[in-house]
């Protein structure tokens, strides 16, 4: 599903250049779980936003579903994006002025889905986040375990295949975070691919591999 080939990643300014991806080499096959793990600079975020296509390589390759995307342009980048890959974030990334339905149903707009569509799939998609009595009610009417149910439901709705995870519990209490982490179990069992950055080693020991950064490297993988 997804391969690098001594992916690079160089950021550049006039005095300064900073290796934030050295050589990476890894494969993540349809189904997998994977947590990526690793000190705060070590690159985990930048490799997350060249696998979510936020981001391109400076060299090496990047298969995507078989593509190789590496010169792709931002706009070939997004049609890929839209139609393949949910996002959850740290900070929930929901907007303030929308409430919970039409936060979940933005990226069913981009699609371009007959209205009918659209509610059904927000419908089925809140339900499985167990957030469906809330669909009214605007984010900040809402706990942070809340907020984070309705960010994942965002995610799946248009059946994605697969999830990248930017420290999803990271503004969570250990329980919240428990409950997304049983959510983001659950919708890995049911064969959604999963990509998850994380520093906790709890989240972490939810995924069935361990993908370990250290200097914009690979330092181990780990099988559970």
């Amino acid at each position: 599903m997804i391969r690098t080939v001594d992916l690079t990643r160089i950021f550049r300014t006039d005095e300064v250049e900073t290796t934030a991806l050295n050589k990476i080499n890894i494969e993540i096959k349809q189904g997998e779980f994977v947590a990526v793990m690793g000190p705060s600079g070590c690159g985990k975020s930048t490799l997350l936003n060249v696998l979510g296509l936020l981001d391109t390589p400076s060299s090496g390759d990047f298969f995507f579903l078989n593509e190789n995307v590496s010169g792709y342009s931002e706009r070939q980048r997004a049609r890929l994006r839209k139609h393949n890959i949910g996002f959850v974030f740290q900070n929930f990334n929901l907007i303030d002025q929308l409430n919970v339905f039409e936060n979940v149903e933005l990226p069913l707009i981009y699609l371009k889905m007959s209205t009918k569509e659209r509610r059904m799939k927000v419908e089925e998609a809140l339900e499985s986040m167990q957030i469906a009595h809330r669909v009214k009610h605007y984010p900040n009417q809402l706990s942070g375990g809340q907020q984070q149910r309705v960010a994942v439901a965002r995610a799946i709705v248009s059946k994605p295949h697969f999830i990248l995870a930017d420290e999803p519990t990271g503004n969570l209490d250990s329980k919240h975070g428990d409950e997304v982490m049983s959510l983001l179990s659950g919708l890995n069992e049911d064969g959604t691919t999963i990509i998850m950055v994380t520093h906790s080693q709890r989240d972490a020991e939810y995924s069935n591999r361990i993908i370990h950064l250290f200097d914009g490297q690979v330092l181990s993988e780990n099988l559970k």
